[in-house]
């Protein structure tokens, strides 16, 4: 096993160039050189190469050049310190760095110093020393893991008591697909720490504004309360449909439906694409509402505190304004 690491000198990568043209597999010639496989993988495969174009002469001018890349110069964020200030202050009112990039733009139209690329705010925040800086930046993000993950199935059971009238989504008036007009909602909860608690979420499709709603409880009597009493709030005209899963808090939908004018449309059992908008926005509020909270400890203050925050970001689907803005527009 290496050690210590060592780049691959020249008379090495003629060694590999030889015994590839030999034959010779990786595993052989790894040996040969007392070299981890992975190493002699890399190199093969680099630049775009394969066993049979590899050549020695053209992977040491590419490892040059790669080299003087990664030691040229600072990063654009390390010498421009009002680049940084916006950035970190964008990134501490919860924008992702694609989110951070647009507004730059609009909010400096002709200075172009002010320009940054969404990898590049990652890649800075990620090669930030240890410390409370990195630390707190790398909180901002909205999910925190240091590698993707693979998406799970999303073959689950369907729910053994199936809720009583429902309309499934298939006979949803296919206008509602194309966000056109403004009015159709997507729900679900949020579950709290081992499921003693829970916090409603609604999310209107076209201008993806959205209303957190604090709940006693996951009883249907509670959510259908909870969630006539904040719509109640918003105009008529911004109260057309409902989608949400079969899940058993909604089993007073007629009810609901009476009280809101809103009809209630269900999803298939595991298929959370169907309210994509809703499961989106979900990811977007554990930034605020980790995994493991207990809602029964959080109050309607700071719910309706990051109700606020989550419609004052700009989005990408909305040309990067703000759900608030696109709301008020179509309201006027």
């Amino acid at each position: 096993m290496i050690k210590q690491f060592k780049r691959l000198s020249g008379k090495e990568r003629e060694e590999i160039s030889r015994r590839l043209a030999c034959g010779e597999i990786q595993a052989g010639i790894a040996r040969a050189l007392r070299r981890c496989s992975s190493t002699i993988s890399r190199e093969i495969r680099g630049g775009s190469c394969n066993r049979y174009t590899y050549r020695a002469g053209k992977a040491g001018r590419r490892a040059r050049r790669q080299a003087t890349s990664r030691k040229s110069g600072k990063r654009k964020l390390a010498v421009n310190e009002s680049l940084w200030r916006y950035v970190v202050n964008g990134l501490r009112h919860q924008w992702s760095p694609d989110q951070i990039a647009r507004a730059i733009v609009r909010e400096y139209p002709n200075d172009t110093t002010m320009r940054i690329a969404p990898d590049t705010i990652y890649t800075t925040v990620y090669v930030l020393p240890k410390g409370a800086l990195k630390k707190e930046l790398l909180s901002c993000l909205r999910r925190e893991h240091k590698r993707r993950y693979k998406r799970r199935s999303a073959n689950q059971p369907a729910n053994q008591r199936k809720l009583a009238d429902m309309v499934l989504i298939d006979k949803r008036p296919p206008s509602v697909n194309e966000r056109i007009v403004p009015g159709h909602w997507e729900g679900d909860l949020l579950i709290g720490k081992n499921r003693q608690s829970a916090m409603g979420s609604l999310t209107e499709r076209t201008t993806r504004t959205t209303i957190l709603v604090p709940l006693k409880n996951r009883t249907a009597l509670e959510v259908r309360k909870a969630f006539v009493r904040e719509l109640k709030k918003i105009p008529k005209q911004m109260r057309l449909t409902l989608t949400y899963d079969q899940g058993r808090e909604m089993a007073e939908h007629q009810l609901f439906t009476k009280q809101t004018k809103m009809q209630v449309y269900f999803a298939h059992p595991g298929s959370p694409w169907e309210r994509g908008t809703n499961e989106n926005t979900n990811g977007l509020i554990r930034q605020y509402f980790p995994k493991g909270t207990n809602f029964s400890k959080i109050s309607r203050r700071k719910i309706k505190w990051a109700q606020n925050r989550l419609n004052g970001r700009p989005r990408k689907v909305l040309d990067y304004q703000t759900p608030y803005e696109v709301f008020n527009k179509l309201l006027r």
